[in-house]
């Protein structure tokens, strides 16, 4: 049962209205955590940039899978986790990858193991990572640029994730078939 009331383009407030329209264009559907949202537009609106600066940073469609699924599941969110599966099949994710992150296991790829591993070093340290963490994560080819980018996609997250708790957001029928709980 929720907790939040998920709104829809009719119920939401005035200023949410145009942002849920824009989710329903994007999407094809108004995604339950934007109806969530919409009780506070600012947040809406936080979360909608966010969303749209990360795609936009250097990290290709697996490396951004890798940051949202090892903060997702690290926070045990039980909406993002079955939604971010569902996203990275439409971007065509190798299902290897998509396994091990929802199954927290290490990646094959040792590129993308480092970044899952730095994401879950932020996130699991506050911030707090050591120079030894860096120079790894340096050495597997990454720089300070990804190091903010990782932040950037964090800080989207903790809006999606901590309001689904708070929530107990519904998770959307398109993503059901991705059910996923903390192991």
């Amino acid at each position: 049962m929720t907790t939040l009331k998920v709104h829809n383009i009719e119920s939401a407030p005035e200023a949410a209205k145009p942002l849920l329209e824009k989710s329903k264009k994007a999407y094809g559907m108004i995604p339950g955590l934007h109806g969530v949202l919409a009780s506070s537009p600012q947040i809406l609106e936080a979360y909608q940039t966010l969303h749209e600066l990360f795609t936009q940073t250097s990290f290709n469609e697996a490396e951004l899978t890798v940051v949202w699924q090892a903060i997702n599941v690290e926070h045990a969110c039980h909406y993002c986790v079955p939604a971010h599966t569902g996203i990275a099949k439409m971007m065509k994710v190798d299902d290897a990858i998509i396994d091990a992150l929802r199954d927290e296991t290490p990646l094959e790829d040792a590129k993308l193991e480092a970044l899952r591993t730095m994401t879950l070093a932020i996130v699991k340290n506050r911030g707090n990572v050591s120079k030894e963490e860096l120079d790894a994560f340096y050495a597997a080819g990454y720089g300070e640029q990804h190091v903010l980018e990782i932040i950037l996609g964090l800080s989207q997250k903790v809006i999606s994730n901590y309001t689904n708790h708070i929530a107990n957001t519904p998770v959307d029928e398109a993503f059901q078939k991705f059910a996923w709980s903390k192991k």
